[in-house]
């Protein structure tokens, strides 16, 4: 079922290579469909957007009142959820927002000696936007990884958007969102959701910045309206890479490899093992393991068609393969992880020993599950604290450090050939002028 390598056979390196590549294709339909969409909000508004509500969830209304949650719906949401369910959500926020709190920057300044003030400054964003998947699924984890570190950060405003086909709302989902602070939530998906929170309506506040997952029409919108907001990132599949040395249960390693390839198809799950035999007893687990899964027919593609089992030499060509397929999640079921976690200079979140299982990740935790994928762990960081606020520089110059600084800046701009600059520059230099008037 799964590829199965010796990174000692002669076409390793290509073949594996090959295996982690993944470049997700631009539908041409797709990205027209978008784009006329995304045209039709920013001109009509409220109307497209109900309008597209009806054609694609089957939710005919005739007031975009009608798609917004009451405040008091979401307080009952939380409050009517049974007593294990409102404890683990409670639980999952506390630790949530404990491990983002650890994440807040503070402003900064320094004095550079002759009395000038530099410094930055941390701002949050004004007004965030959260897409929330919805359908036949529910994701209030979802809500909770991305409103809480918004809330932290100082958001003054979050706007969630959750698609009800059919009207039906999810209970957990609303709950997850009174929990976490979120301020306004419409039901509405799709692109005309995200161009509705980039361009604002006459009902729908336009947005600072767009976080959260979607399906590919989401993703293309968001790719389409960057630079008007900000978003947080093109996701790609799942991917999990599992580093073993043989010390971890074969059934273990096998169903954290099944916890990725049940998001879809096209999700990535690797073992790396130290122990050729225990790469065959982890494939036999899989056999045996797989027909009692639910997503079993989802899970079965991905194992085939992208998933792998290496046998390496050592634990660091482990690490060194692990830093080259820089994967969204990263566990290493070894004894000792903390050695290996050195090794390793890319990968979204590190899951270390064997009881850190993702799936503690994804839900519970505390840090958050909105990682990078398709390798751009390489350049880019989960979603975080950070990712809702803003840095200005922050600038005050002395009369003494404009006579040291003003030489240098005229030097350069003279340089660049930008007069003004120069002169600018060089003004700061000779005393202040007489008022005219």
């Amino acid at each position: 079922m799964m590829l199965h390598l010796n990174s000692q056979q002669a076409d390793f390196h290509r073949i594996f290579q090959d295996r982690l590549a993944f470049e997700p294709s631009l539908d041409a339909s797709v990205v027209d469909s978008v784009r006329s969409v995304l045209a039709d909000v920013r001109h009509q508004g409220d109307k497209a957007v109900m309008r597209y509500t009806a054609q694609w969830d089957g939710l005919s209304v005739s007031s975009m009142t009608q798609l917004e949650v009451p405040p008091e719906q979401m307080r009952a949401a939380f409050n009517n959820l049974d007593a294990a369910k409102r404890s683990a959500l409670q639980t999952a926020a506390e630790r949530i927002g404990r491990f983002h709190e650890a994440q807040k920057q503070n402003s900064w300044s320094i004095d550079d000696g002759q009395g000038s003030v530099l410094g930055q400054r941390i701002t949050p964003i004004d007004r965030a936007g959260l897409y929330v998947p919805g359908g036949k699924a529910a994701y209030p984890s979802s809500v909770l990884m991305n409103a809480i570190p918004a809330k932290v950060a100082g958001v003054r405003e979050l706007i969630m958007v959750v698609p009800t086909p059919g009207g039906e709302r999810n209970e957990l989902v609303l709950a997850a969102a009174f929990l976490a602070g979120v301020d306004r939530i419409f039901t509405i998906g799709g692109a005309q959701a995200v161009g509705a929170l980039a361009y604002g309506t006459q009902s729908v506040p336009a947005v600072d910045k767009i976080v959260g997952p979607g399906n590919a029409y989401v993703a293309e919108a968001k790719r389409q309206v960057f630079g008007r907001v900000g978003i947080d990132m093109i996701a790609g599949p799942s991917e999990i890479l599992v580093i073993s040395d043989g010390s971890v249960s074969p059934q273990w390693v096998a169903m954290d490899l099944f916890s990725q390839a049940e998001h879809d198809e096209m999700a990535q799950s690797i073992l790396l093992s130290s122990d050729p035999q225990h790469s065959l007893d982890v494939l036999k687990a899989i056999e045996e393991l797989l027909p009692e899964m639910p997503r079993r027919a989802v899970i079965e593609k991905s194992l085939a068609d992208r998933g792998l089992v290496v046998d390496v030499q050592s634990l660091q060509q482990a690490c060194e393969l692990a830093t080259l397929a820089a994967p969204e999640h990263l566990e290493i079921l070894t004894v000792a992880p903390e050695q290996w976690a050195e090794q390793i200079r890319h990968a979204g979140a590190i899951f270390m020993g064997p009881y850190a299982s993702e799936s503690l990740g994804d839900y519970c935790a505390g840090p958050n599950h909105v990682l990078p994928t398709m390798r751009s762990a390489r350049f880019s960081s989960p979603l975080g604290v950070y990712d809702f606020q803003k840095r200005t520089s922050m600038l005050k110059v002395s009369k003494e450090s404009a006579q040291s600084l003003g030489r240098v800046a005229a030097e350069l701009a003279w340089g660049e050939g930008l007069a003004a600059h120069a002169r600018a520059a060089e003004l700061r230099m000779q005393p202040v002028p007489k008022p005219r008037y």
